[in-house]
């Protein structure tokens, strides 16, 4: 059984439509600039899971009074002016912790964008699998602030803007396996800044790094073909992500994400030179395999084969129309 995807995007005309500013929550508004307010409100829901994007132009005050039972992360993206939430500063990229049950209260002093993500509490523990500190949901239980890295907030930032834009392209209903990848690549957006705000991490005890490698690929053995996320081998191993970072490091001079990576691009050259014409695009395969930048896929599958995906699929084609005539 699938989970449904719900995909709701809308331009703003006025404050109000701010209410709905993270989708599940309500959230009180005051409009502090002057002028007519303009914006756009996406959310992206998959189960319980949500994802809210918004952009305004003008200052805001915001308020969530406590009566909301779920956890509420949420990114700065963008601000023209100073942003505070309680006696937070805000710069950009940095991120928020809103517990459940707790009362907020934002002040946006000029136009500004934020993502904010909506989900049960007792996901932590899967959803940031393998960081001690962050999948303990008692971490998660006071209000917080987490000063994000220059390079690592702007690079979250747009891959966070993508998988939106993405997901709004698509509906309907996903298998849980890539429901789970998805929710999986929304928080590790904003893990990637908390991380970079966190203490180094304290473990001197690295387990044989090719032991771990092996359990790794005996994991990835019993996923298939489906996308796995480094967070799922994470939380599934019991290992920090710095601590499978250092061994993939050790091993293959790789990181674990650029290593999932290739494994991936390997994936879709085997289905590709495997598929029968008219069979399948390379879009359909590329996303089946998780990538849903095409771009960025297409340079990545260059780089590594020496070839266009089109090229591996045109001469997968060719070769079996060449048999084809061979063999009549």
């Amino acid at each position: 059984m699938g989970q449904f995807l719900l995909v709701d995007s809308k331009k703003l005309d006025g404050f109000e439509g701010l209410h709905q500013a993270v989708h599940g929550s309500h959230v009180d508004v005051m409009q502090l600039g002057r002028g007519r307010l303009r914006g756009t409100l996406s959310h992206v829901g998959i189960g319980d899971f949500s994802l809210s994007i918004g952009t305004f132009n003008v200052g805001m005050r915001t308020q969530r009074v406590s009566s909301d039972d779920k956890l509420i992360i949420g990114m700065l993206l963008a601000a023209e002016d100073r942003v505070a939430h309680w006696s937070f500063d805000m710069q950009l990229n940095d991120v928020l912790v809103i517990p459940p049950l707790l009362e907020h209260d934002g002040v946006f002093h000029g136009a500004s964008a934020y993502a904010a993500m909506r989900f049960d509490i007792n996901e932590v523990a899967s959803l940031f699998g393998g960081e001690t500190r962050l999948s303990d949901p008692d971490t998660w239980r006071s209000r917080g602030h987490f000063r994000a890295d220059t390079e690592t907030g702007a690079i979250a930032t747009r891959r966070l803007v993508r998988i939106m834009s993405h997901l709004r392209s698509r509906n309907g209903s996903l298998t849980p396996s890539t429901a789970d990848f998805w929710k999986r690549s929304i928080v590790e957006c904003m893990a990637a800044n908390v991380m970079s705000s966190l203490p180094p991490d304290d473990e001197g005890w690295l387990p044989s790094a090719r032991r771990l490698i092996r359990r790794v690929e005996e994991y990835l053995d019993e996923a298939g073909t489906r996308p796995v996320h480094v967070s799922e081998i994470c939380a599934a191993l019991g290992v920090s992500r710095r601590t499978l970072h250092r061994a993939f490091q050790e091993v293959f001079g790789l990181g674990p994400v650029s290593f999932l990576r290739h494994k991936r691009l390997c994936a879709v050259h085997s289905i590709l030179h495997q598929s029968a014409p008219g069979s399948t695009t390379v879009a359909s395969v590329a996303m089946d395999q998780g990538f849903y930048e095409l771009g960025r896929f297409a340079q990545y599958y260059l780089a590594l084969f020496g070839e266009r995906p089109s090229q591996t699929l045109g001469v997968a084609n060719l070769q079996r129309a060449g048999g084809d005539i061979a063999s009549a």
